[in-house]
C-alpha cells in the first residue's frame, strides 16, 4: 500500500503544480511546436521513470533493433495495465503519442499533458469522430510522430496472457493510410504490478518485445483485409515465446 500512496501522491503533486510549466510550454509551442513537444516528452518520460522506480518495476527490452531508425511507426501492442503506457513511453525513441479513450479528456492538467505529448482521444462509439482521430493520427505520422495503439480497445482481464481480445480492424488504418511501418509489441508482466491486486502496487519484472516491422501494402490480399487479426497473431506468437 505504501508504494501506491507514494505513486499516487507524487502524481497528484506533479499535476497540481504543473500549471506554470504547462503555460510555459504553451507559449513555447506558439513559436516552436517541435521544441515544445520534445520538452513535454522529456518531462513526462522523467516522471514515468520515477513512477516505475517507486513501484519497484524492472524492465527487459527485447528487439529494440527492430524499431526503424529516423522514421515514425505505428506501435501495436497488447494491453493489460495502465503501466503499459509508462513502459511504452520510457522504452521507445523519438516523439510518441498514444491513442486513448475520449473520457480521459475530463481530467484537468492530465489531459493537457496528454495533448502536449501527442496523445489522441478516441470516441469508440462515434464513427464520425473516430475517423477524425484516424486523420489526426495520419497527420502526426506525416510530421514524424510515432503513434501507439491498443487494438483490443480496453484492458484485457483474461487469465491467459496469450488470450488476447479481438483486434479492431479499423485501428490500423493510421498505418494503412500513411504507409508507415507497423511494429508489433508484446508486453508481459504489467498486470502483476497493479491490476491483479488493486489497490496494492507490487514490484514486478516486465518484458517488452518489439517485433519485426512490416508494411501493410506488402502483405497478401487476405492479410491486408484482416490486418488486425494478422498483427494479433504476431503478438500472440511473441507472447508464447516469452511464456
Amino acid at each position: 500500500m505504501l508504494r501506491f500512496i507514494a505513486v499516487a501522491g507524487l502524481l497528484i503533486i506533479f499535476l497540481s503544480f504543473s500549471a506554470g510549466t504547462l503555460h510555459r510550454l504553451r507559449k513555447l509551442g506558439q513559436t516552436d511546436r517541435d521544441a515544445m513537444e520534445k520538452e513535454s516528452l522529456r518531462i513526462v518520460r522523467k516522471m514515468f521513470r520515477i513512477f516505475l522506480r517507486l513501484s519497484g518495476v524492472t524492465v527487459t527490452v527485447k528487439g529494440k533493433e527492430n524499431i526503424p531508425a529516423d522514421i515514425p511507426v505505428l506501435y501495436v501492442g497488447n494491453h493489460r495495465s495502465y503501466f503499459d503506457i509508462l513502459i511504452g513511453y520510457t522504452t521507445v525513441p523519438g516523439l510518441l503519442g498514444f491513442v486513448a479513450k475520449k473520457e480521459m479528456r475530463r481530467y484537468p492538467f492530465l489531459s493537457e499533458w496528454m495533448v502536449d505529448v501527442n496523445c489522441l482521444f478516441l470516441d469508440r462509439k462515434n464513427i464520425k469522430e473516430g475517423l477524425k482521430t484516424i486523420l489526426e493520427g495520419i497527420e502526426k505520422i506525416r510530421r514524424g510522430v510515432s503513434i501507439w495503439i491498443f487494438p483490443e480497445g480496453t484492458r484485457n482481464r483474461n487469465a491467459e496472457l496469450t488470450d488476447l481480445l479481438p483486434f479492431k480492424e479499423g485501428s490500423l488504418k493510421i498505418a494503412e493510410k500513411s504507409g508507415c511501418p507497423v511494429v508489433p509489441v508484446a508486453i508481459k508482466g504489467t498486470a502483476d504490478i497493479f491490476e491483479k491486486h488493486i489497490p496494492i502496487i507490487r514490484p514486478s519484472h516486465v518484458t517488452i518485445e518489439f517485433g519485426e516491422p512490416f508494411l501493410i501494402k506488402d502483405l497478401s490480399a487476405e492479410d491486408r483485409k484482416f490486418v488486425g487479426a494478422y498483427t494479433r497473431k504476431k503478438i500472440i506468437d511473441m507472447l508464447r515465446e516469452e511464456s
